[in-house]
């Protein structure tokens, strides 16, 4: 026991190695948390995580606890700890899959196999790199090596009892990048992702629904198959499925049309089964509907009679006997019924106008030019008195609004406790019948565009009359003009030439007409084919006697 106490640990150091408790010179204990159970028989090194065949890393230390080092022990050299007091050694960012460590501060003496020797208790050595200038590179077999290497950084080797400068020297353990680390994180990183995408993968198809089963090709047996399985309605959707991936793939060829025309026979035999069925649901459907009606029929009576009872409930002989709270549940019970009745109205109308529509359709007619012109005219008609339906509608609002605002001004000047309350539903009511006024306004205004292209298609209607008007003027006259003359056609046209525009229209119809017909035309023909052209035209007979064309 030669060591100096003035050193408490290296003091504390010692006594531990020996197994026996630390004590001051006092006799009070150095070390609080000592257990005698840990301590070790004189001449057996403590047990360090830097041991040796023991495979751990030093467990976490708190940050304001200086660690405690102890001296190692080696076959060639020993290794001093540094001060604990100390902070601890600066170490430079860990590059990824590091396995390498950098070494300096080693003794000019120290060989290759010291290095061995001091840091194969860190783990397996792969490589070691020695320089001349007292420091080396050491790649390691593992990452978790490298923590355990970096736990010798600070530590004072001596080689021997040398006390010479050459045997002695301060490690510096730090982290060192190498191509061949990063070549084998990189490696990892890219496996690790394969077996990622990998998992993925085998996840999607386990998620992924099954795919239909493969369908057969086609061949006598399975062709008899597939039509008894088309003549089963409960197996016909697969039969036919099959029947028409033969038919893409391109299996009809002329020994085989045969067999496939009947299948395609059977299918057709469905048809009739599917409208059925279709008409059968169609039936089911309307009687739903029926049934849906006539039970909305009577939810509204119901309703009816719920707001009637309100209604009653409301009226000043049996009002005035309830209280105000029992007043206004009763008035917010009318109100909710009421709004709730309004669409259930809604809906029944909106029902029975589909049904109306419906029947409509089934009943729409072709109409002539002249229904649809008087249609359009009754059209007007009908808009044009909605128009004034509207303006004096508009007219009423604005009396009303003038009459709140007088009834305003006078709840100004009068004296009411009530005034604010007053006010306030004037104000609302005003502002409900400026809004109601606004869409007023805009229902106007696109009425009246409505009823000005009313009109224009009127005026092109006229139009289109007066231009029929003149062509049946036009032929008449032609018809007048002819009638005056009392030789043949075939003689006015060969004595002398035309002499109106009307004889030159009646001459271009006729002419018109028997190119139509080049072998000719009886006169009763043709004037029957004028008398189609205008009612108004007379009998051309008299002015044809007798004469074939």
């Amino acid at each position: 026991m030669t060591l100096p106490i003035s050193d408490p640990t290296a003091w504390a150091t010692a006594m531990n190695n020996l197994g026996m408790a630390p004590l001051g010179i006092a006799g009070q204990p150095i070390l609080p948390d000592f257990d005698p159970a840990l301590g070790m028989m004189t001449g057996i090194p403590p047990i360090t995580p830097m041991m040796p065949g023991l495979g751990i890393v030093p467990p976490p230390i708190p940050p304001d606890m200086p660690v405690v080092k102890e001296i190692i022990h080696c076959k060639s050299c020993t290794l001093f700890p540094p001060n604990p007091n100390l902070p601890p050694p600066a170490t430079r960012e860990r590059p990824p899959g590091c396995k390498t460590v950098f070494v300096g501060g080693l003794p000019e003496n120290g060989t290759e196999q010291i290095i061995v020797e001091v840091f194969e208790q860190c783990g397996e050595i792969i490589a070691i790199r020695k320089s001349k200038k007292n420091f080396c590179h050491i790649r390691f077999a593992e990452e978790y090596m490298v923590d355990k290497a970096l736990y010798l950084s600070g530590y004072r080797i001596r080689l021997g009892s040398s006390t010479d400068k050459k045997d002695t020297g301060r490690l510096h353990v730090d982290f060192a990048q190498a191509r061949d680390d990063l070549y084998e994180w990189e490696c990892k990183q890219r496996m690790l992702a394969r077996e990622e995408r990998h998992r993925r993968r085998m996840e999607e198809e386990r998620l992924r629904p099954p795919s239909p089963p493969p369908v057969v090709h086609y061949s006598d047996h399975e062709c008899s198959i597939v039509a008894e399985k088309l003549k089963d309605d409960s197996k016909f959707s697969e039969a036919v499925q099959t029947l028409l991936t033969w038919i893409e793939r391109g299996e009809v060829n002329r020994r085989s049309a045969n067999n496939f025309y009947s299948m395609i026979q059977s299918a057709n035999s469905h048809v009739r089964r599917l409208v059925n069925e279709k008409a059968a649901h169609e039936k089911d459907m309307e009687e739903a509907k029926e049934k849906f009606k006539q039970a909305l029929s009577g939810i509204l009576i119901q309703f009816e009679q719920i707001v009637a009872v309100y209604h009653s409930a409301s009226k000043q002989k049996a009002w005035d006997h309830f209280t105000k709270a029992q007043r206004k549940n009763i008035s917010v019970w009318c109100k909710q019924a009421e709004e709730i009745r309004n669409i259930h109205n809604d809906e029944l109308m909106g029902i029975r106008r589909e049904e109306e529509m419906e029947m409509s359709d089934d009943e729409i007619e072709e109409t002539t030019e002249r229904k649809e012109t008087e249609e359009s005219v009754s059209q007007a008609e009908a808009l044009k008195e909605e128009n004034d339906s509207l303006r004096w509608q508009l007219d009423a609002y604005r009396n009303e609004v003038e009459l709140l605002k007088q009834e305003q001004g006078k709840a100004h000047r009068e004296d009411d406790p009530n005034k604010e309350q007053q006010l306030k539903l004037l104000q609302q009511a005003l502002q409900g019948m400026q809004q109601h006024l606004l869409k007023v306004q805009e229902e106007y205004k696109r009425k009246e565009a409505e009823l000005e292209k009313i009109k224009d298609d009127k005026l092109q209607v006229e139009k289109m009359l007066e231009n029929l008007k003149e062509k049946e003027s036009c032929a008449s006259r032609l018809c007048a003009s002819s009638q005056d003359s009392d030789y043949p056609l075939e003689k006015t046209l060969n004595s002398c030439p035309v002499k109106s525009e009307r004889e030159a229209l009646l001459v271009g119809i006729i002419s018109t007409f028997l190119h139509v017909h080049p072998f000719g035309a009886s006169i009763e023909y043709i004037c029957s084919y004028l008398h189609r052209l205008d009612n108004k035209l007379i009998s051309w007979t008299s002015f044809f006697p007798g004469c074939h064309l």
